[in-house]
This record gives C-alpha cells, structure tokens and sequence, in this order.
C-alpha cells in the first residue's frame, strides 16, 4: 500500500473534471471557496440530500471557535488501535520508503496547503487520542491559512489552540494527554466522521451548528443555489414589507410577472449587485410553464 496515492483519490473522485493537486485531489477553485463562506448549513445541506447525499452532515462536535465559519478543502486520514506488527510495518514503510518524518499526525499536517482542512478519524478516542495540540495547530494556522481540522478524536492545550484566531477545529473532546497508540491505515482515503462521510478533496464548510461534507463536482451547484435562494430572499423580504405580495405569493412557485418584478429589482437594486453572476434560465422556463395565460418565457429578462 502508498500512503496519498494519486491513482487512488483519482479513481476514488471520477465525477471531478477540474483541476487537481499533484497527488491527484479535487482542487475546488478559491472563487467557489470564497463564496462557499457566504452561505448556511441548511442552503449547503439542501442540493446534497435532494441528490441522494444522506451522510454528509456530523453535528456532534466541540467547536474551537463557535462563531467562525470554516471551510477548505479536505486532506482526509484513518486511524486505528494500535496493533505492533501493522504499526511498525506502516511507521516503517512511510519513514524508509516514502520519506516522511515524525509521528502520523506529522505526515498529514506535513502536506497540508492553503485552504485545506484535516478531516480525521481517530475512531473517537479522546485519551491518548488527541491529535493536535498548541505546536501542531500552529502547523495548520502557518500552512492553511484560513482552514483548520475536524477531528473525530481529541485535542489538547486548549487555551493555546484557541488563541490562534484564523483556523478552526471541530473535535470530540479534550484530554492533557498526547497521542499513542494509534496506527494511520490510511491518508486521502474515504473517511468516517461520526455520521457522515468525506472524500479527499471535498469541500468542508463548518458551522455553529457543525460540519458538512460537499463533493468538489457538486461544490459549485451548491453554492449557486445558496446564492439564488438568498437574492430571491431579499427581494422576497423588500416586497413584503411594502405589501407588494403575501407570503403565500413569495413562498409559492413564481409566475412570470412575479419573475418580471424580480427582473429588474435583480438589475438595478445595489443588494443585488453581489449576485450578478447568477444565471435563472430554468427558472424562467418554470415560470412560464405555470402561466395560464400563454407562452411568456419571453418577456422575462435577467
């Protein structure tokens, strides 16, 4: 076995026609990264489950930084109890034939980049399980930037990690203890945090309320969705209080008038500025669909 095997996290993200690292993970661009900080769990959550993503989503976690939002793409490790003969063969493998230093939680915060997030599973051990503390956090604050850690496992020296402001960690508990007896089986593999699942390269956006997991192919649908519910929800928001419609009205599918009046508040108002870049070709097509009153696909215009 390689620990980070390019033809395996190639052959394990088929659906990815992007752009990759040199180790063959997803690399979602920055621009959807940086919209991606912009929206909710729940508009993250939405796309994903209507396509059948059941197990993206792991609420139950101690959270660094409660009121920061992270997210970055996912470096991805499996661990397990330490058994001597699998430990030493893979502690060995990794120093003497692919060159690695240190303990297995060194190999993976050694390759982190900017905007990575280190999603690891420590089969929920928190005693002799914690794997970063001050140093280590430090590591992941210098290498990523603005990513940070989810940790199905534990940390440590917790007053020093949580002065370090621009990465987060989502992790299971607490423990003054440092990490033993643990082997890494596997790095950029398929990982299991508590309920959910994560593949090398998925977009991880941490919440208040938790992490999701986001395929990278599904990665810039989701963000387009968020984005579209939210500029109609302004909008929605502008007309109700001047009485312009009722809830019913705004909650319900759109007719072509509804989307003409949307139309140009879209083009002209200054809230809706950051949403340009949103097309509604479908949703025109819908609306059209619903008129009794003939075919008005054309006389709407975003």
């Amino acid at each position: 076995m390689k620990f980070d095997n390019s033809e395996d996290i190639v052959q394990l993200t088929p659906q990815w026609q992007g752009e990759r690292f040199p180790n063959g993970r997803p690399k979602v661009p920055e621009d959807v990264l940086r919209r991606m900080r912009k929206i909710t769990l729940e508009e993250a959550w939405g796309p994903l489950w209507n396509r059948g993503y059941a197990f993206q989503f792991e609420g139950d976690l101690k959270i660094v930084h409660p009121d920061n939002i992270m997210v970055g793409r996912a470096v991805t490790a499996v661990l397990v109890p330490k058994r001597p003969d699998l430990h030493e063969t893979l502690l060995n493998y990794g120093h003497e034939q692919e060159g690695r230093k240190g303990f297995f939680n060194q190999w993976v915060i050694d390759s982190l980049v900017e905007d990575d997030v280190a999603v690891i599973d420590m089969f929920d051990k928190v005693h002799l399980g914690t794997y970063v503390g001050g140093n280590l956090s430090t590591a992941i604050s210098t290498r990523t930037k603005r990513g940070g850690a989810v940790i199905w496992g534990g940390i440590r020296d917790n007053q020093q990690v949580a002065e370090i402001e621009n990465i987060n960690i989502y992790y299971r508990g607490s423990d003054p203890t440092a990490i033993a007896d643990v082997t890494m089986v596997g790095m950029n593999v398929p990982t299991r945090i508590g309920r959910a699942i994560c593949l090398p390269g998925d977009v991880v956006l941490g919440t208040p309320s938790g992490v999701i997991f986001i395929p990278p192919h599904l990665a810039e649908l989701t963000v387009a969705q968020a984005e579209k519910s939210q500029v109609r929800d302004i909008f929605g928001f502008v007309r109700l209080k001047e009485g312009a419609y009722s809830t019913a009205q705004i909650d319900a599918a759109w007719n072509s008038a509804l989307w003409n009046d949307f139309a140009a508040w879209f083009r002209s108002d200054p809230s809706a500025k950051e949403y340009q870049h949103l097309t509604w070709e479908k949703e025109l097509e819908d609306a059209a669909r619903l008129d009794d009153g003939g075919d008005h696909r054309h006389d709407v215009r975003l």
